[in-house]
């Protein structure tokens, strides 16, 4: 059964395009009926989401790009934040993709396999409990990115909000404000933001003994060190 809120969510973190702002008022109108989210939260989704419907596309489009694209810091794929450019990631990405693939999924999008509205996406194909447990690993992350969002006055601060309350768990105080203490790259300084763009890639590396079943998993052994990196592409079209 589809979590048609996993699945809003999905689209709201999602690159604006024409369709998806025409799909807004009913996007709204899930969220702003599902009880699992507070009402503060699912106030402000709907205002985001009512927001969206009148802004202009272009400019849904470049604000989009200079929050999620051009900051690292508030990068919507997950492991950026745990592995950043180092070759750990690799062994992850290959772990998602296998559970998407046993889960019988299959991203139709050109963007990494640990993007969020691709995570959420396949999320809401999977049994409330997977979903909880998976959300909640991930919990400081979502808590930390909410609350750089706010620090820019973003309405999809109450999207994270929103994962974070139906995750129904508390985050580690101590891993969030880890995160926090990272300083925040400024989207608007571009030509500082292209510099440090330039100065590293992902390389991904063959090892044999990586790999994890689930995604949970996965996800909850983010801040350790020992998983190893494995021959990755992203998933495609």
């Amino acid at each position: 059964m589809l979590d048609r809120s996993l699945k809003a969510l999905s689209l709201i973190l999602s690159y604006p395009s024409r369709e998806l702002q025409e799909a807004m008022p009913e996007i709204g109108a899930i969220l702003g009926c599902d009880p699992r989210i507070a009402t503060d939260t699912r106030a402000a989704l709907r205002s985001l989401t009512n927001g969206f419907a009148d802004a202009d596309l272009y400019d849904l489009q470049e604000s989009y790009v200079m929050l999620f694209d051009r900051s690292r810091t508030l990068s919507l794929n997950l492991f950026e934040h745990v592995h950043g450019e180092s070759r750990d990631r690799g062994g992850a990405m290959v772990s998602l993709i296998e559970t998407y693939r046993a889960g019988g999924f299959e991203p139709a999008t050109s963007e990494l396999p640990d993007h969020l509205p691709v995570l959420l996406e396949f999320l809401s194909t999977r049994p409330f409990a997977e979903v909880q447990e998976t959300l909640a690993d991930a919990a400081h992350i979502l808590d930390a990115l909410a609350a750089r969002l706010v620090r820019r006055d973003s309405g999809y601060a109450a999207a994270f909000a929103a994962l974070s309350q139906l995750a129904d768990t508390q985050a580690d105080a101590e891993a969030v404000a880890d995160m926090l203490a990272q300083p925040d790259d400024d989207p608007t300084d571009l030509a500082a933001l292209d510099a440090v763009w330039e100065e590293t890639e992902v390389t991904f590396g063959p090892d044999p003994n990586a790999g994890c079943p689930q995604v949970r998993d996965m996800l909850a052994a983010m801040d350790k060190p020992s998983l190893r990196a494995m021959d990755a592409r992203p998933v495609t079209e």
